[in-house]
């Protein structure tokens, strides 16, 4: 594997990482919702753990499926434009910084964006109410599989980063690890949830995970390219 690759994957897992808090604002309720639907008694630990699996899973593979689509028409645009490889990049730089700008509560710019998924989460919510409420895993996978279309401004950040991938199959693998990197906000239960919605809450994370993400996106914008076109 190309070293670049790697760097990719370890930087898409950060950026969930670091974007976990949005992450459980905007799915932690359906995720939460898993465990309160579960009856209390033997194996109860055991259930929830599939389930928040299951759905967690299903979420993330719509983001790798997403993502392969949108790799497939963009290495085809960028093989036949030149153009279109800078246009790419720049989309992903300025994403990423809206996405920074609204976790560090300076402007909310990113819900335009997130706007631009409506429609598609307009035809696809309805279905989800197939899948309530859950009984099982396989339940579980399908409505996190119908979840992973939810508008986000976190999701459509990296997505714009992992078209940038040469391949659609590392692209895929970009989202995979980017959801990864929410994991464990999503899978957490108890005194660990009170603890990241306290970090959800707390300024001072918001505003770092807001700079790191905004430097993400300076580092992918071609600045340099850009100035010598």
């Amino acid at each position: 594997m190309q070293p670049e690759l790697y760097l990719s994957y370890s930087s898409a897992f950060l950026i969930g990482l670091l974007g976990s808090t949005h992450c459980l604002g905007m799915c932690g309720g359906i995720s939460a919702s898993l465990s309160m639907a579960l009856p209390v008694g033997r194996g109860f630990r055991l259930r929830q753990t599939l389930l928040l699996l299951a759905f967690n899973f299903g979420r993330i593979g719509s983001y790798a499926l997403i993502a392969a689509i949108i790799a497939l028409l963009s290495t085809r645009a960028a093989g036949q434009w030149q153009w279109a490889g800078l246009l790419l990049m720049t989309v992903a730089g300025v994403l990423l910084i809206l996405m920074g700008l609204s976790m560090g509560q300076w402007w909310q710019g990113i819900r335009f964006v997130e706007r631009a998924g409506a429609p598609v989460w307009q035809a696809l919510s309805p279905l989800t109410k197939r899948f309530l409420p859950v009984n099982n895993a396989g339940q579980a996978l399908a409505l996190g599989a119908l979840w992973g279309w939810l508008p986000c401004g976190l999701v459509y950040s990296t997505l714009g980063w992992a078209a940038l991938q040469p391949t659609v199959p590392s692209a895929a693998l970009t989202m995979f690890f980017f959801g990864l990197g929410t994991l464990p906000s999503m899978l957490a239960t108890g005194y660990a949830a009170q603890w990241i919605r306290g970090l959800k809450s707390n300024r001072s994370v918001r505003k770092i995970s807001g700079v790191l993400l905004i430097l993400f996106g300076l580092w992918t914008l071609p600045l340099q390219a850009l100035l010598h076109a």
